[in-house]
């Protein structure tokens, strides 16, 4: 019996002591943040999607944070959000005030080679990230395609607004890596002109974006476009239905290469700290990160604005960089050869 007393003692002990260090932790963190402005450094110009999101997402964060500090953002678009990450990486404050809303792309152009880049993804710290932009391949009424599997027996002319961009890589790496027989027509300044062109019958098809078809809805209800397939491995919430171009690989290697070249739309809109941020300092912002994209005045909002807030969780965005970093160098370097400007 008082062997039973005592371990319910330590037992309790232990509860009491356990509390104390969480209330203390919770009090220092308040204390931290009280009087303190967040800076969110968004590597992309007012506008942009990556704006537009950072933008909606500071207007709920502070409120999420011990004491709700400011969040402003500020822009530094340089290099496509390059100069943005190397300074949360280099120059920015190591203690949890300052965030980047970088590119999806970082770990694909680190891996490549990019000359100006000098943050290193795997020391990066991943708050998490907003949005799962799965990309689609379209095909009008009219295309003579009808279903995913006839891409290989049959020419698919598609639209291309260029090198560089999902519309010309998607069909490239396609038609490389798994014999497909798209025709490319590049000179489109965008998805909305492809689209009209595929109601022109200039084209047949377009592959991008899931999103840039938003305002395709009414096409889509008609029957005057359908999704033939979807790029991703993931599901993608929207088109649960839609077969993956990946069921369509006949060996790993295949997979693997398609997956380097795919796999940042994985990473949504990602937000980082840089290396060397205090562990219950990146507790506490990743928390408040994930509870303002659950925020339900955020969701209401961004279904308004018609902006994706989908969560992608740090952990995930942890498991794509060592997955990507894995890669072997030989299937690196033909990627290169075959989308050089991989961006």
């Amino acid at each position: 019996m008082r062997f039973a007393k005592s371990c319910h003692q330590l037992a309790t002990c232990l509860i009491s002591l356990m509390l104390l260090t969480c209330a203390a932790s919770a009090q220092s963190e308040a204390e931290f943040f009280k009087g303190k402005t967040v800076r969110m450094v968004v590597g992309f110009a007012g506008g942009n999607e990556y704006d537009l999101g950072a933008r909606l997402l500071a207007r709920y964060l502070g409120r999420h944070i011990p004491s709700s500090p400011t969040v402003i953002v500020q822009n530094m678009p340089q290099a496509a959000s390059i100069v943005a990450a190397n300074y949360v990486y280099s120059q920015a404050p190591r203690d949890g005030t300052v965030i980047g809303a970088i590119t999806r792309n970082l770990v694909n152009q680190a891996l490549l080679g990019q000359s100006n880049l000098e943050a290193d993804p795997r020391r990066l710290i991943w708050l998490g990230g907003a949005s799962f932009p799965g990309r689609v391949c379209v095909v009008g009424e009219k295309a003579p395609t009808q279903t995913a599997a006839d891409v290989f027996t049959k020419e698919l002319i598609v639209g291309s607004n260029g090198a560089g961009n999902s519309t010309n890589i998607l069909p490239t790496v396609f038609n490389h890596v798994l014999g497909a027989k798209f025709k490319l027509i590049e000179g489109y300044k965008g998805t909305p002109d492809i689209v009209l062109a595929i109601e022109r019958n200039e084209v047949e098809g377009v592959c991008a974006s899931y999103g840039q078809f938003r305002g395709s809805a009414q096409a889509f209800a008609e029957g005057k476009l359908r999704v033939l397939f979807r790029a991703e491995e993931t599901k993608m919430a929207e088109i649960p239905d839609s077969q993956s171009i990946y069921d369509f690989a006949k060996t790993e290697e295949q997979k693997q290469f398609m997956r380097f070249v795919f796999s940042s739309t994985e990473f949504g809109r990602p937000y980082i700290l840089p290396p060397g941020v205090a562990p219950e300092r990146v507790i506490t912002m990743r928390k408040a990160v994930a509870d303002a994209v659950a925020d339900p005045e955020l969701i209401a909002e961004a279904e308004k604005l018609q902006i994706d807030m989908a969560w992608r969780s740090p952990e995930d965005l942890e498991r794509i960089t060592a997955a990507l970093y894995a890669t072997s160098p030989e299937l690196i370097e033909a990627v290169k050869k075959l989308v050089p400007n991989l961006n």
